[in-house]
């Protein structure tokens, strides 16, 4: 009979899971096609941060496989939270309160400021980044760049700037995982300012303003993340 209960369980948990699974695949299915009713413009828009570049592509299917790539990755973004919606039905039966609350806090802290670092890097510090770059033209050397290869470039670069912006949330986790005191953190602050300056100055060009553009918010994040972890290390001692 305990058998046959685990074998019900099992089948129910995976039959859950495909349930899940299908409705998030649906819904990007349906926003990446929606999205690419709007990729033209968003083609147009990227194109408009660099105003004296004349873009090419040099075969037959590389601008329609951007169009694709920008709707796929548009439809993954839109259809995120019915995904982590799905992904947050099936574990939570088997969290506790706590570890409800801790989730939900994380996902949407965690989505607000990865959003926010998208959104930076791409109004501020991607169109000083291609200026640099593209100033490297001489009378006998002139740029001819595939969009294909900018939108690459693009993408890899707003979505560093994304991950980085999930400083707090990693300084957070490993505290509550106990991996490191905040007083540790507290104390380094001088090495983790010098790596932060190294870190911007790899990712930006070397120019001043900016390293100063991805400095300075790295380190606002620093210190959001330090006073994340001083609340977690207050809730794990009322635990104990």
């Amino acid at each position: 009979m305990e058998i046959q209960d685990k074998k019900e369980t099992i089948v129910g948990h995976l039959s859950e899971l495909r349930k899940r699974i299908i409705y998030s695949f649906i819904s990007l299915i349906f926003f990446s096609v929606l999205s690419y009713n709007f990729s033209e413009p968003i083609v147009k828009n990227m194109i408009s941060k660099t105003p004296e570049i004349d873009f090419v592509f040099i075969t037959p299917t590389e601008l329609f496989m951007s169009y694709l790539k920008i709707s796929i990755i548009a439809g993954i973004v839109l259809s995120l939270p019915i995904i982590i919606f799905n992904i947050w039905l099936f574990v939570k039966p088997g969290l506790d309160l706590h570890e409800r609350k801790l989730i939900v806090r994380s996902l949407f802290l965690g989505g607000i400021l990865f959003l926010l670092g998208a959104t930076f890097a791409y109004l501020f510090v991607f169109p000083m980044t291609l200026v640099f770059f593209t100033s490297f033209q001489i009378d006998e050397i002139q740029a001819m760049i595939s969009f294909s290869s900018y939108l690459a470039f693009a993408i890899t670069f707003i979505l560093s700037f994304g991950l980085i912006f999930e400083m707090p949330i990693l300084m957070t986790i490993i505290v509550k995982f106990g991996l490191v005191s905040t007083e540790t953190l507290r104390k380094n602050r001088k090495i983790a300012i010098l790596v932060i300056f190294i870190v911007a100055a790899i990712l930006t060009p070397p120019d001043i303003i900016s390293q100063t553009l991805l400095s300075l918010p790295m380190i606002l994040l620093f210190e959001i993340g330090l006073f994340f972890s001083k609340l977690v290390e207050k809730d794990k001692s009322k635990d104990a």
